[in-house]
């Protein structure tokens, strides 16, 4: 099938794809804007949950706080999950205009820029997320050969909305993760083998 829409049967009768490609780009944009809406709702929720969680310990008539600033893991967490919503925000906006005006101009400069950018997002969130669950394992089970108690049995309350928090933020980073793969989809479906020039989607 070539990029026109027009294949060859098996007996040489050039067959018309164009309704089908257009089904399939409808379905993607659809895809690509419930899963940037889904993003941006859960980097939010993430980073509040987080964001918030403070819990108070009185320990022989000494107050003990405990913050998510404590744990510089959960800062990054929180910081990561608000440059993914502000950049999921962005582009729903985007794809919004796109689905209301039908055509939107879409140069190659920036479908790599929107590729670059939802992959740079996959990493930071992952790598927020991964860094914040180790540092969430050290609090709840400590670390014996280094004297590190286990934090989450005087915190209990802390710890598990933390532990909310970052499975929001997980269930965020791997729907940014599916969302790469189809940035990359779109720009080799556009662009593969040089064909795409001044394309519209």
């Amino acid at each position: 099938m070539s990029y026109l829409g027009v294949g060859v049967s098996p007996g040489n009768v050039p067959v018309y794809h164009g309704n089908n490609l257009k089904v399939i780009d409808r379905r993607v944009r659809v895809t690509e804007l419930v899963l940037r809406c889904v993003i941006c709702g859960l980097a939010i929720l993430g980073a509040a949950l987080i964001g918030t969680d403070r819990q108070v310990k009185v320990i022989f008539s000494i107050e003990k706080v405990a913050e998510f600033t404590d744990m510089k893991a959960l800062v990054f967490l929180v910081i990561a999950n608000g440059l993914a919503a502000a950049y999921s925000l962005v582009q729903v906006l985007r794809c919004i205009l796109s689905m209301i005006r039908g055509s939107v101009l879409f140069n190659k400069p920036l479908a790599w820029a929107i590729f670059s950018g939802d992959q740079l997002m996959a990493y930071l969130t992952l790598t927020a997320v991964a860094a914040a669950a180790q540092s969430a394992v050290f609090a709840k089970l400590g670390q014996p050969d280094l004297q590190w108690m286990k934090i989450c049995n005087m915190y209990g309350t802390f710890c598990n909305q933390v532990g909310e928090g970052i499975a929001s933020s997980l269930i965020a980073s791997l729907s940014m993760i599916v969302l790469s793969g189809i940035s990359a989809f779109s720009l080799f479906r556009l662009y593969g083998n040089g064909k795409g020039k001044g394309n519209t989607i």
